[in-house]
């Protein structure tokens, strides 16, 4: 028996709720480095603002301005103060360093861990993202 689901291949958007699409361009492109792939306005005022790491074909997030009360008080916590997302690199030492220049809050120092080198920081909003160079990957 097939589930009928053999064609889903991977997750290609995750939604972020920001507090306002300029502001939050302007920290994953400029401070993270990541690529806007996407930045196109919508009729009701809304914008379809994707961005992801550069040259990857990595999941991108969707960056969505909160709309009313419920979606702002979201903004920082979308996942409840856990790590929710987690940024692989192949050097880790280089993009701590860069990363940390550009004004990054790391909220620890960097750690081995049996699946790779990790430091946990918090983008613009307080969300909280693990830079991670795996295991099989670190020097």
């Amino acid at each position: 028996m097939t589930s009928g689901f053999t064609s889903l291949r991977h997750i290609a958007l995750v939604s972020l709720v920001v507090d306002d699409y300029d502001r939050a361009k302007a920290f994953y492109c400029g401070s993270l480095g990541f690529e806007c792939l996407s930045d196109q306005s919508l009729p009701d005022g809304k914008r379809w603002l994707v961005v992801r790491p550069k040259g990857q074909a990595a999941t991108g997030l969707l960056l969505a301005q909160a709309d009313g009360k419920e979606q702002t008080v979201t903004i920082g916590n979308q996942t409840g103060g856990r790590v929710g997302f987690f940024l692989y690199t192949d050097d880790f030492n280089a993009d701590f360093r860069r990363m940390k220049d550009s004004g990054i809050c790391f909220l620890e120092q960097p750690r081995h861990e049996i699946y790779g080198t990790v430091a946990v920081f918090e983008d613009l909003y307080g969300n909280k993202w693990d830079l991670l160079q795996p295991a099989a990957e670190t020097a």
